[in-house]
C-alpha cells in the first residue's frame, strides 16, 4: 500500500496479519502518478515506529526507481519469496477493485495467493486521504492514525501552509 500515512486502520490488519503469518512484510508502494505528503523513506520510518512491538513484521519498498524491478507487485512478491499478498477490505467498493487485481495477479503469478482481511467495524471509513484532508484543514488527527505519528503529520501539514 502507499500508507501515505499509515492510519489506525492499516495497523489493524498489519497486527492481525502478523498474527495469521511467521513473517509478514509490509511493502510500501512508490507511485510516481501519486505526489504523496511523505516521502517512500518516511512512510516506511512511520511504519517501523508503529510496528516496533510485531517482531516478526519487516518494512521494505518497491516499484518506482527505488527498486531494481518492476512496478508490479507479482514481481516485489516473487523477488522476496512470498507465497501470499494481504489486502485490507473496508467496503465492497474496496472488495470489486481488489478482486479484480487479485485475478490478475493470480494470472501473473499462479503461485501467489490474495488474502483478504475484513477491517475492524471501527475503522471502515478510514483512509490516508480522510487523514490527509482532515490535516491539511487543521483538525486533529488523534484517534485517527497511531500515536507515533501525530506530529509527524502535524508538521508536515504546518510546512505546506
Amino acid at each position: 500500500g502507499s500508507f501515505d500515512p499509515v492510519t489506525l486502520g492499516h495497523l489493524d490488519i498489519i497486527r492481525r496479519a502478523s498474527g495469521l503469518f511467521d513473517r509478514l512484510i509490509v511493502a510500501v508502494m512508490h507511485n510516481q502518478n501519486k505526489k504523496p505528503m511523505f516521502s517512500v523513506e518516511e512512510r516506511m520510518e512511520m511504519l517501523r515506529r508503529t510496528t516496533a512491538d510485531l517482531p516478526n513484521v519487516e518494512i521494505e519498498s518497491f516499484g518506482g526507481l527505488l527498486a531494481d524491478f518492476d512496478n508490479l507487485l507479482v514481481d516485489f512478491a516473487a523477488s522476496i519469496g512470498a507465497t501470499a499478498i494481504v489486502k485490507g477490505l473496508r467496503a465492497t467498493t474496496d472488495f470489486e477493485y481488489e478482486f479484480q487485481m487479485a485475478l490478475a495477479n493470480r494470472k501473473l503469478n499462479a503461485d501467489l495467493d490474495t488474502v483478504f482481511l475484513m477491517t475492524s467495524s471501527e475503522y471502515m471509513y478510514l483512509s490516508s486521504s480522510v487523514v490527509k484532508d482532515i490535516a491539511v484543514h487543521g483538525g486533529s488527527v488523534a484517534g485517527f492514525v497511531p500515536d507515533e505519528i501525530v506530529q509527524d503529520i502535524v508538521r508536515r501539514t504546518r510546512k505546506e501552509d
